[in-house]
């Protein structure tokens, strides 16, 4: 049987991750169909449609479905599942919001942040903040699963598009309304898809200082910007920039840690990205037991004189 993979996306079209999610679903079976489900969704529907394996898009078009609440678009969900051996999702805000009501409903177990598909049914996923791996394996008839997209590389774009079928929206929900929906933008990438990361952690002091150190170089690097638990909590930054366990997973090409220790917590959510750069005025902070490049020095200094020679 197939797999169905729930997309993300927005106003804009598709999500990037959406494309690493599809690389774990086809290891799950070789072919996949992908539902694209909310508001004036057809240019996210036609993105998904041109990604290598997938079968057919699956698009669902309503006014139910416009900010993605969990009831109706788990019940359109659960209404679709019986036809697939497992429903996959990122492991996004919106997918951790929808897939543990549809497992619910399904009556079957959740297997939440997979990192690598071992066999259909054998999944692996972190757990004690990234320090162990455990095997989970399920003999549910559906497997329902968040995937961390970035344990996975995209599949790339293919030659010709898969065909898309409308199907039939549902109803509102009558538990909960939608009240608003407040979205930053920003010129610089999106923290989960972002090649260079640069985060930023308590030292900075201020929100104020955290702006001015990190904005300009991150505006010469293309990067995008990410902030520790402590940050956040400070007011630095807002919570959709916050890397770690409780926060965002990301694994860029380069991830420039700027005044953060290096607490289990924020390791979790970026160990895995490909090089590793800190700078701390503690020697012995536990960041630079993590790093593939360590500066020992004021972050303020450091970082204006990069700004300077970039």
């Amino acid at each position: 049987m197939a797999v169905l993979l729930i997309a993300d996306h927005t106003a804009d079209g598709l999500a990037a991750h959406t494309a690493n999610a599809l690389t774990a679903a086809l290891r799950l079976a070789g072919e996949v169909d992908v539902l694209v489900a909310g508001e004036n969704a057809r240019r996210a529907a036609e993105q998904a449609a041109t990604l290598s394996g997938v079968r057919r898009v699956l698009l669902a078009e309503g006014e139910a479905l416009a900010e993605q609440l969990p009831e109706p678009l788990g019940d359109l969900i659960v209404r679709l599942a019986p036809g697939y051996a497992a429903v996959v999702a990122p492991a996004s805000s919106s997918g951790k919001n929808v897939l543990p009501r549809v497992a619910a409903l399904l009556d079957v177990m959740q297997v939440s942040d997979v990192i690598a598909v071992d066999a259909p049914n054998r999944f692996r996923r972190p757990v004690y903040a990234g320090n162990a791996i455990q095997t989970v394996e399920t003999t549910d008839p559906i497997t329902v699963l968040t995937v961390r997209t970035s344990a996975f590389t995209p599949v790339e774009t293919g030659a010709q598009s898969a065909p898309i079928e409308s199907i039939e929206s549902v109803d509102a929900s009558t538990v909960s309304r939608f009240v608003q929906n407040q979205i930053a933008r920003s010129e610089r990438p999106e923290l989960g898809s972002a090649k260079i990361v640069i985060a930023g952690g308590r030292a900075f002091g201020s929100k104020e200082k955290f702006d001015q150190s990190l904005i300009p170089v991150a505006q010469k690097l293309g990067a995008a910007i990410g902030a520790s638990r402590a940050a956040v909590d400070a007011g630095f930054a807002p919570n959709e920039l916050q890397v770690g366990q409780t926060g965002r997973a990301v694994a860029p090409d380069l991830y420039i840690a700027c005044g953060i220790s290096g607490a289990i917590q924020h390791l979790a959510g970026m160990k895995d990205s490909r090089v590793v750069v800190a700078i701390n005025s503690d020697p012995e902070a536990p960041i630079f037991g993590v790093a593939d490049y360590g500066l020992v020095g004021d972050v303020f200094a450091v970082l204006a004189e990069l700004k300077e020679k970039l």
